[in-house]
């Protein structure tokens, strides 16, 4: 189900705001024609770059620039699209921007530009998402899986998907259809080969899929433990400067500190959070409340030690009850450079992870970030990955369910109407992820955490 595209014309500053050499103003819709023969004189011919001057309503020249006109349906939204590049200036682009509202286009509102690009059928619902994940993409790695997924890969891989459930549900509702047959369509091993290869299926593109909501999303980190265990030296040493300050002196950091890190193109969100201890300060209290409510929110907490004064780690002992049970913990055992004996390395008694590192002198560094990307099942870049968002992962868990428990009813109890029934619910969960099957109040979501013009 697609909504009706609007016929109204919208038009936006395309380009970021500040000052700039050249700015863009885009238009979309039917009114771009007369909107061009009053800013411009005429419509220039589709595809070629005019130059011209871009008149206010007495005639003067509000700019001169390059003039580009996309004819319906050859366009990125699929309708009329005039674009207006002068130069970039503030003043001059809400100038040309107010000229083309006066002529009957209202002001875009975020990603609506890609959402008829969308209405219209230009692109697909991931292929719109992965507009704004190109955009925001924060490495190399990330911008390749954003294209991957604009030029259709991902959205082409959740088809053959689709296909290969579409065609289950072929052959069990005509055994539904035949029940007179003599031939049980139901028992047939073929069918049941098929069931498992569509489980290998989703298992590789849940897998890129993965990938791509680490490269998007990045992993959030947050460093928690005693005062003076080096947690603020630790965020430094990830993130390769000076970020946090680093005294001495315990409680230090009271607040929360955010640095973004890039281990081998997978972002790292890593926070540093004030000391964990009992104490009567309003303000250390304080830190500590935002420190526990950010490793609710985290992907891991890396509990900090001092390996010097606390080689046994009593310090993550106390504290072990009072962190999030659905969040996974590592224990790092820093300062091994000054420890006089060797701290545990192995795991600490109830199992968690242990690593032994030193902050100040790099050791054990290299091991922590290898440690990170495998929590995260993190892999080489240009290994297919495609960019993806955690309600695709979401959609594809659903429809793996529905999968798995037709293959459940298939060999249990041959029930064809429930096999017949658990499909089509994959069939509608595989749906959601290109946009053949939507809420508008999705739509609203995605395209609304877009930048204005696009």
């Amino acid at each position: 189900m697609r909504l009706t595209p609007t016929s109204d014309t919208i038009a936006a500053v395309a380009t970021a705001n500040g000052r700039g050499g050249v700015g863009i103003v885009r238009v979309s819709g039917p009114a771009v024609g007369a909107i061009a023969a009053a800013m411009l004189g005429r419509l220039p011919s589709a595809r070629v770059a005019t130059f011209a001057e871009f008149r206010d309503a007495a005639g003067s020249a509000i700019d001169v620039g390059i003039a580009l006109h996309f004819a319906a349906p050859h366009s990125f939204t699929g309708e009329d699209v005039l674009e207006l590049q002068g130069h970039g200036g503030p003043a001059v682009l809400e100038a040309l921007l107010a000229r083309t509202l006066e002529l009957g286009a209202r002001r875009a509102n975020p990603g609506e530009f890609t959402e008829r690009a969308f209405l219209n059928g230009k692109l697909d619902l991931a292929q719109a998402e992965a507009v704004a994940d190109l955009i925001d993409a924060g490495s190399q790695a990330a911008a390749r899986a954003a294209l991957r997924s604009l030029q259709g890969e991902f959205s082409r891989r959740v088809h053959a998907l689709d296909e290969a459930v579409i065609g289950l549900r072929v052959w069990v509702e005509a055994a539904l259809d035949f029940p007179e047959e003599e031939v049980d369509f139901l028992a047939d091993r073929d069918l049941q080969a098929r069931m498992v290869t569509l489980r290998a299926d989703f298992d590789a593109i849940e897998a890129a899929a993965r990938q791509g909501r680490v490269l998007r999303d990045g992993m959030t980190v947050v460093i928690a433990g005693p005062p003076n265990a080096g947690k603020s030296s630790l965020l430094n040493a990830l993130s390769g400067h000076d970020t946090a300050i680093v005294t001495p002196l315990a409680g230090t950091t009271r607040d929360v500190l955010r640095e973004r890190v890039d281990i081998d193109g997978m972002p790292l969100h890593v926070l540093d959070t004030a000391g964990l201890r009992v104490t009567s300060d309003a303000v250390e209290l304080e830190g500590m409340r935002r420190a526990r409510l950010e490793m609710t929110r985290a992907d891991r907490v890396l509990f900090l030690v001092d390996a010097a004064t606390d080689p046994a780690a009593t310090a993550y002992v106390t504290e072990r009850a009072t962190l999030p049970a659905a969040v996974p913990v590592t224990l790092v055992l820093n300062k091994i450079d000054l420890a006089s004996e060797p701290a545990p390395g192995a795991a600490s008694e109830d199992g968690v992870e242990c690593l032994r590192i030193s902050a100040k002198t790099g050791a054990g560094i290299d091991a922590l970030r290898a440690h990170l990307k495998a929590c995260m099942q993190f892999l080489p870049p240009d290994t297919g990955t495609v960019s993806a968002r955690e309600r695709h992962l979401s959609s594809l868990r659903t429809a793996r369910t529905h999968v798995e428990a037709a293959y459940r009813n298939l060999l249990d109890t041959r029930a064809g109407e429930l096999v017949a029934e658990e499909l089509q619910c994959a069939h509608r969960a595989l749906g959601e992820i290109t946009g053949e099957f939507h809420a508008d109040d999705l739509l609203g979501r995605i395209f609304s955490s877009f930048c204005i013009g696009k």
